[in-house]
């Protein structure tokens, strides 16, 4: 029997069967790889959220624009607050946008604090599409290398605050940057993946067998050139000495583990406060309230505005 002819023509069950098998893995393959780069598509290009600040917004504050090196130029929002002060850096999450902190940096430029917000790749104003922490530290370091040269900031005195894609990418900045002396992160993750799994699961499809894996699987693919990052986990040994606080929200079931799990890891000094719920743009205002004089507290300590 000329086996390819039959597979070709099958004229006997068992060749129909294999035929029949064969076909039917194909299709699902086939699916399983569309629905998989549908959902990596839709992650990798979340709802932009824009909001305009109005020339009468308190503070007075000013746009100020920077480069990031093979990505293009950001602008963001500076708040000044005393002369030759420290510098904090709001980084929103995913899906949000810059527009949705003012309210948190209004608070601690009431305490004479600078402060610095920007839109990550793929959100707000900035084009792109998000790589979920794996080039953003690049966009954090260049906003600080800008602000720097401030005359009217000091230039090795920063602080972070960020929530998930935010918080990885506060945690990451600091682990190679000394001038980052205080750090506040709410739902930070290990690496990438851990958020990219969350959102599929998210989506309801992690359901479909496969698809969970098989996105994980694309993302590492398309970012090839960035398969050398280790996970923070690995790479905390210049944190010693850092001010850190892990804020762990309990509407994160997914997230909240792996806060607990680098807050163990972490090096001292450190911190661990469990909120009911995240999102800082959603609380109501007395959550608000209480969210920003946590943060207050940590960074008077921490990281006085002027030393």
């Amino acid at each position: 029997m000329d086996f390819p002819s039959e597979l070709q023509y099958p004229t006997r069950w068992y060749s129909k069967f294999v035929v029949v098998i064969v076909a039917v893995a194909f299709f699902a393959s086939l699916f399983t790889a569309t629905i998989s780069a549908y959902v990596l598509y839709r992650i990798l290009h979340p709802a932009v959220t824009h909001v305009e600040l109005g020339t009468e917004f308190p503070g007075h504050p000013e746009t100020f624009s920077f480069s990031v090196p093979g990505i293009g130029e950001r602008s963001g929002w500076f708040f000044p607050g005393l002369r030759g002060a420290a510098t904090v850096v709001l980084c929103h999450g995913y899906g949000s946008s810059r527009g949705e902190l003012l309210t948190l940096a209004s608070s601690l430029q009431d305490r004479q604090y600078n402060v610095y917000l920007f839109d990550f790749a793929g959100h707000g104003e900035s084009g792109g599409l998000t790589t979920l922490g794996l080039e953003e530290p690049r966009e954090f370091e260049a906003a600080i290398n800008a602000l720097a040269k401030r005359d009217d900031v000091d230039p090795k005195r920063f602080g972070a605050w960020g929530t998930n894609i935010g918080a990885y990418v506060a945690l990451a900045a600091a682990e190679r940057d000394p001038r980052v002396r205080a750090i506040a992160m709410e739902s930070v993750y290990d690496q990438p993946d851990d958020f990219l799994r969350a959102q599929v699961r998210q989506s309801g499809l992690a359901r479909i067998p496969f698809v969970e894996r098989l996105t994980v699987k694309i993302f590492k693919w398309k970012n090839a050139d960035d398969r050398t990052v280790q996970p923070l986990s690995q790479r905390m040994g210049p944190l010693a000495g850092i001010p850190k606080l892990f804020l762990v929200a309990g509407d994160e079931p997914t997230l909240a583990p792996l806060t607990r799990d680098l807050f163990h890891n972490a090096p001292d000094p450190k911190q661990l406060s469990e909120l009911a719920t995240g999102n800082y743009a959603g609380m109501p205002d007395d959550a608000k309230r209480n969210y920003e004089n946590r943060l207050l507290g940590f960074f008077l300590i921490n990281l006085p505005a002027s030393q």
